[in-house]
């Protein structure tokens, strides 16, 4: 390519926007005139040899075959392209009748065929056309672009003074294209980042994807970006494998394809696959979580950044109903504890949707029985891909269903403040469903982070760059496996782990009191406003509250107490208040028939209160009796332990709890069964849930030798709750590259403290002589 013709033209194109649109637009928006225009400059060039006969086939078809919808595909076979105007004007011609300037443009953007409308519309150019014609400058933009000064034509052409303009290729209008789009995003750096990834790390990203199979493409290659913005990726990814310079030897034909959700950069997108040759078609607008464009279809290479931090809310009624998975992309099949496969959900946190991106590429890998090459990934995350989420929750299941499958290849820790409006730290995830030998069961972890140039000046958050050699250095770590302080390889199992949930039996005492019977005046689910109540209209709330509604509600108002529709249903309701006191007059009859004596056994208390029920031939729904108990009872480490159930178990059925535990009759109390006097009766006590507690164990040690060794010699009574074990996998950088930097000695300390004072007192004096001179 020439690129000192090429900055020339970049330097005139972008010099319009300070000669014709100051004081018209802001700063910020130059772009959103300067880059349409130069698209539909280049259109214009290109259509420019076949105007004529586009016109010709118009004509005919209208006239002598009658066709009111015209044949898209005969214009395009005239024009050359997959794309055609059937307007009579240029741009150049445009220019000679000033007067008619505003309704001829439209004229002519309406000549367009299809797709250029499209990313006519999306550009939002027609706005931006009034808005410069009635400020006068529509036709000075117009005049630059199609000056004789420079050429978008895919010709060489003559200046003026007899200079050769060189033709500018397909190739060279990426490059200048791209290079407006980055020079318009570091200026406008509030929301670059939203769209524009730093070309250094889509060359890392592109080397590290097509360097380990150089050699081995197929004929045909297609890549995929699911968040393209304005297709930096796909266009990279593209000049990577087709350049003769770049060190991949292929003459693959190569398709790109993609999806955008804003419309700008979908526009931006879509007319530079046009201007370079590629299908606009295979670009795709909308949001991709919502719709599955490429449902049909599986693509050689995938590289992405997509947006992180970013709700997924809008598109939530698309991925689920309820709390069921209704697209199969977010759907991963994973074994439980006990071996068995279940569907599990795979969506992250509502707020933060960037893994489901990934979970879109994983969808679209191909199989090694359709392509021996497989699919290759390169994906850019925040941190909270790697470590976010619970075990068994949909984030931390995302990470287990391409660990576990064994398609993590490599992560890479990126500098922090690389991007345009973000200064947190980044990682590059690389997936490959056919790993090397030596890299299957392993994942490389790469610390990059302090392998930066810092820049001269900031542009928005980003204040440094990979440089080219950094480019080579972190390639060559990944394809070596080096094992060093920078690059470390694990197995996968290692980011895995059980989470599991230790118990200890819940033990109550219980004692009918004057203060306990009278709590069961108010509902528990609202306690503290329904005393407030009672303590404000006394007895007056089991005949009419509707009286006091207007104050109650205006109380809570004013105190910013927030309560549901239901509890305040509840609370206003006459019935609820009176069987409250129902049960409150029950309590009193069993307290004066049971008495005021301590039950330090709770199960001999509930067993106390069914005999007396029964023999004051008094019936209690199982709600009502449950907040007897539970008024009447409270927390105490000296209490029994409360009986659950007891399990009378043999035979068959002992021998399937022991299989399913894993255990033998001996390791029962460890799993919360624990015999009984009685011959095979095992009693289960109740938990708890304020002492419940968790454990995190390595997925490769034996949960029960763990619990054994670190719980249960310390904890006598506790056991496990097996069926709440979740597996989890997480990546932490931290633990595996922290540096530990020894604290400085006392001295240092003192010494450093000691020379301060010093020159503080040095200062001091200047000050102080300096005050005396005045």
């Amino acid at each position: 390519m020439n690129y000192s013709a090429h900055n020339k033209l970049i330097s005139f194109i972008w010099s319009i926007a300070d000669d014709c649109l100051r004081d018209v637009f802001v700063r910020g928006k130059y772009r959103d005139v300067i880059l349409p225009m130069f698209v539909l400059r280049r259109l214009d060039c290109l259509l420019e040899p076949t105007n004529e006969a586009v016109l010709k086939e118009v004509k005919y078809q209208r006239e002598e075959v009658g066709m009111t919808v015209l044949d898209s595909g005969a214009l395009c076979e005239e024009s050359g392209y997959v794309f055609y105007n059937t307007s009579r004007f240029t741009l150049k011609s445009l220019l000679g009748n000033p007067s008619q300037l505003e309704a001829n443009f439209n004229n002519y953007l309406d000549g367009f065929s299809d797709n250029v409308k499209e990313i006519i519309q999306h550009f939002d150019l027609r706005n931006q056309a009034q808005k410069m014609a009635t400020a006068d400058v529509l036709f000075n933009v117009i005049e630059k672009f199609v000056s004789p000064e420079i050429n978008l034509s895919p010709k060489p052409v003559r200046a003026p003074d007899g200079r050769s303009l060189p033709a500018l290729t397909n190739l060279g209008m990426g490059y200048v294209f791209e290079e407006l789009i980055r020079k318009f995003n570091e200026e406008n750096n509030e929301e670059a980042g939203e769209h524009f990834t730093p070309r250094e790390v889509i060359h890392l990203m592109t080397n590290i994807l097509f360097k380990p199979v150089n050699g081995n493409l197929p004929p045909v290659l297609t890549i995929y970006d699911p968040a393209c913005g304005s297709g930096g990726m796909l266009t990279e990814s593209e000049k990577y494998i087709t350049d003769p310079n770049g060190g991949i030897k292929t003459t693959a034909d190569v398709y790109l394809y993609g999806k955008e959700v804003n419309g700008e950069t979908y526009a931006i997108c879509k007319s530079d696959m046009m201007i370079k040759g590629n299908d606009p078609e295979n670009i795709k607008f909308g949001s991709t979580l919502a719709t599955d464009d490429f449902s049909s279809m599986k693509f050689d290479f995938m590289l992405s950044n997509p947006p992180y931090g970013k709700s997924w809310s809008s598109d939530a009624k698309f991925i689920k109903d309820g709390k069921e998975i209704i697209d199969p992309r977010f759907m991963v099949r994973l074994e439980d504890y006990w071996g068995d496969e279940n569907t599990e959900d795979a969506t992250p946190a509502s707020s933060d949707g960037q893994l489901l991106f990934l979970m879109e590429m994983v969808n679209k890998m191909k199989s090694l029985s359709s392509s021996p090459l497989g699919s290759r990934i390169a994906c850019v995350h925040n941190g909270s891909s790697l470590f976010t989420g619970d075990a068994g929750g949909g984030a931390s299941n995302i990470r287990r269903h391409v660990i576990e499958n064994d398609w993590v290849e490599a992560i890479i820790q990126l500098p922090t403040n690389l991007f345009y409006n973000t200064g947190i730290t980044t990682y590059i995830w690389i997936l490959s469903n056919n790993k090397s030998e030596e890299r299957k069961g392993k994942i490389q972890l790469i610390n990059a982070s302090e392998m930066y140039h810092t820049l001269r000046k900031n542009l928005g958050a980003k204040n440094c760059e990979l440089s080219p050699d950094h480019v080579d250095q972190i390639t060559k770590l990944y394809l070596s496996m080096d094992q060093n302080e920078i690059s470390k390889v694990f197995k996968n199992s290692d980011f895995g782990y059980y989470k599991i949930v230790v118990d200890r039996p819940l033990r109550l005492a219980a004692q009918f009191t004057p203060e306990r019977i009278a709590s069961l005046r108010f509902m528990p689910a609202i306690r503290e406003i329904s005393e407030l109540a009672y303590e404000k209209f006394g007895d007056d709330v089991y005949a009419d509250l509707r009286q006091y509604k207007d104050r109650i509600e205006s109380y809570l108002d004013k105190e910013e107490i927030s309560i549901t529709a239901k509890n305040k249903s509840a609370l206003l309701s006459v019935t609820k208040w009176r069987e409250q006191k129902t049960l409150m007059e029950v309590a009193q009859r069993l307290a004066d028939a049971i008495g005021d004596v301590l039950f330090m056994d709770y199960n001999a208390f509930v067993k106390k209160i069914n005999s007396t029920l029964k023999s004051l031939k008094i019936k209690l729904a199982a709600p009502q009796k449950k907040q007897i108990l539970n008024a009447m009872s409270w927390r105490d480490e000296n209490a029994e332990k409360v009986i659950k159930k007891v399990h009378k178990l043999k035979g068959d059925k002992l021998d399937q709890l022991l299989d399913r535990l894993r255990a033998d009759e001996d390791d029962l109390p460890d799993y919360g069964y624990y015999p009984t006097d009685k011959k095979d009766n095992f009693i289960e006590y109740e938990a708890d849930s304020e002492l419940r507690d968790t454990e995190v164990v390595p997925i490769e040690e034996d949960v029960h030798e763990y619990f054994l060794r670190e719980v249960r010699l310390h904890v006598e009574e506790a056991w496990i709750d097996l069926e709440k074990t979740k597996i989890g996998y997480q990546i932490s950088f931290n633990k595996y590259f922290y540096k530990h930097t020894p604290l400085r000695s006392l001295e240092e300390v003192a010494a450093d403290i000691l020379q301060l004072e010093s020159e503080t007192d040095g200062l001091l004096k200047k000050l102080m002589s300096f005050e005396g001179a005045q």
